[in-house]
């Protein structure tokens, strides 16, 4: 639909198109030029003293349109003849600028989108390295990013999502070290993407990966800018969503969700230490509770004849079987954590811990459960806390259900039956079409250096054979040798 060339064709045809709103402001700047403009998206300041400005010296002389979009003096602008064009810069914060008796238009970027300024991450949070996360605009978020990787090879692309909310979604990668088939594979399902609007980045998530029924994460979402440029160094592709906070990262493995960005701040020895704790706590998460249940309903022989006594003196009050008993405190626990975070951060903290240490003890003295059961339950919700995704420890948590039911049912059997249906499930996931278990299965010892363990840097100039980058150093070591001896 092209442009009418009288002002009030053009200002009835854009009142009819956006039904009337009563937020659409036209201004006369001369007897020739007019502003349109949506007053709570744009930024009244720049109008009044740049746009204003340069459009009354037009008055002096004649002028094109395309002369008058070179007088102003802000960086965005824009020719069309184009209605659609017109409406949709509208409702980003653009402002027309439309000239009796002409079919052209231009559109200038005086946007003042609701944000704010980065702040410290609150999710993801590190003791030791950069605090600052990312905010709900997407021109902040990239400006972080590259101000991190000042490169030419940092690229950039653009896309549109929602039929709707027309949400900006950039897609971030380094050339030559990620891989073009990964590129292309997002390209293709962000584009064939048909929804009416797309709010933040875990729901455009669970629409890209590659298998949306399964409870684990495929992709990584993350807050934190470092993890972001670690991983696109690493030849990782992102996607950085309007209107949230959160990046995605992929293709993602499984090993992934345990790595946090603090690992490549400390040195190796406590690094190595510290992920090991995490490896450690996913088993004791997962399978401690079950363990306790399997022993007691079917498995007395496993347990040292010393525990025995104050076991059964534990539960001697208790009149419900070790499955109802640890099924009982694990949903109290949850309840507990679920809470705490609904509640506000300072009541929230109280509740959580006041509210554990209460129903804790009166559970005990009522004979709804055992002591013993409680430090069990209570190590095996902390251990999930440890994981630095929380949509991975969400996803651990859940695990737990089905394997202390199991374990309640067919006892140790149900354990090891129900670690096979989940090994086998994790095997079969994807990410982006690479392996999910890498460097697990397929198996690659190499790419362990820096997944299971953490070795010193001048042993890690390799990158991952998981991005199947086609640049595989990140940086010569030889050199990096020289310099060494040269200074020493």
């Amino acid at each position: 639909m092209e442009l009418p060339n009288s002002v009030d064709l053009f200002e009835e045809s854009l009142k009819s198109l956006l039904h009337n709103c009563s937020d659409l402001i036209v201004k006369h700047a001369n007897d020739d030029l007019n502003l349109i403009y949506f007053g709570n998206l744009v930024d009244a300041s720049l109008i009044n003293n740049q746009l204003l400005s340069s459009l009354q010296q037009t008055r002096l002389e004649p002028f094109t349109m395309e002369g008058l979009a070179e007088l102003i003096p802000i960086g965005q602008t824009d020719l069309t003849c184009e209605m659609e064009q017109v409406i949709i810069l509208l409702l980003r914060g653009w402002t027309v600028v439309f000239k009796v008796g002409q079919t052209d238009a231009i559109l200038v970027n005086t946007s003042m989108q609701p944000r704010r300024s980065p702040s410290i991450a609150e999710i993801e949070t590190n003791v030791i390295g950069p605090q600052i996360g990312f905010t709900e605009s997407l021109e902040t978020n990239l400006g972080i990013v590259r101000s991190i990787i000042a490169h030419e090879n940092l690229c950039n692309e653009s896309f549109e999502i929602g039929e709707i909310t027309r949400t900006q979604v950039q897609l971030l990668y380094l050339k030559d070290v990620a891989e073009e088939q990964t590129i292309n594979t997002l390209r293709q399902r962000i584009s064939e993407l048909e929804i009416d609007g797309v709010i933040g980045s875990t729901l455009l998530v669970q629409l890209i990966e590659d298998n949306s029924m399964s409870i684990f994460p495929q992709m990584i979402i993350t807050e934190r800018p470092d993890r972001v440029s670690f991983s696109l160094l690493e030849g990782k592709v992102v996607l950085l969503v309007n209107g949230s906070n959160f990046a995605i990262v992929g293709p993602s493995t499984f090993l992934d969700f345990f790595k946090s960005p603090e690992d490549h701040y400390l040195h190796w020895n406590i690094a190595m230490f510290i992920r090991g704790l995490r490896f450690l706590a996913i088993f004791i998460s997962i399978l401690l509770t079950p363990a306790y249940v399997a022993a007691l309903t079917f498995h007395y022989e496993i347990i040292p004849p010393s525990l025995l006594v104050p076991l059964a003196q534990s539960r001697s009050k208790v009149p419900f079987p070790p499955l109802f008993e640890s099924l009982f405190l694990e949903i109290t626990i949850e309840l507990l954590r679920e809470a705490g975070a609904r509640l506000p951060t300072k009541v929230g903290q109280t509740m959580g811990i006041v509210g554990g240490i209460v129903i804790g003890q009166a559970a005990v003295q009522a004979g709804f459960t055992s002591n013993i059961l409680i430090m069990i339950v209570a190590l095996a919700a902390l251990s999930s806390f440890t994981t630095p995704i929380y949509l991975m420890g969400i996803s651990i948590r859940f695990v737990r259900f089905p394997m202390i039911i199991a374990a309640g049912i067919w006892g140790g059997i149900g354990i090891v039956f129900t670690i096979c249906l989940l090994l086998m499930h994790l095997l079969r996931q994807t990410s982006l079409g690479h392996p999910y278990m890498h460097p697990i299965f397929p198996p690659r010892w190499r790419d362990m250096v820096d997944t299971v363990i953490r070795l010193p840097f001048p042993l890690l100039s390799a990158r991952s054979t998981f991005t199947r980058t086609s640049n595989k150093q990140r940086f010569n070591k030889n050199k990096a040798k020289q310099k060494k001896d040269i200074d020493e």
